[in-house]
């Protein structure tokens, strides 16, 4: 159902970092698949996934996830 959808900013915030998938995913705890699938939507978080990721780029969760699709950058 599309309005399981959750929408995430994980790509652009490891591009911004220069972080790798396989730093993400290490400091995490997960595979480094998993953080592909999350960065596709094709895989959505535990909440306690979610939070561990917003606080791993230190930023509030609504930064990195929402349910609705963020605004293009300079749009």
């Amino acid at each position: 159902m599309a309005d399981d959808v959750v929408y995430n900013r994980i790509a652009m915030l490891r591009a911004e970092r220069g972080i790798s998938r396989r730093q993400l995913s290490d400091a995490l705890g997960v595979h480094y698949q998993t953080v592909g699938y999350l960065e596709r939507g094709e895989y959505s978080p535990s909440l306690h996934l979610a939070l561990k990721i917003a606080e791993y780029f230190e930023v509030p969760a609504e930064v990195v996830f929402s349910t609705k699709p963020f605004p293009r950058i300079g749009a």
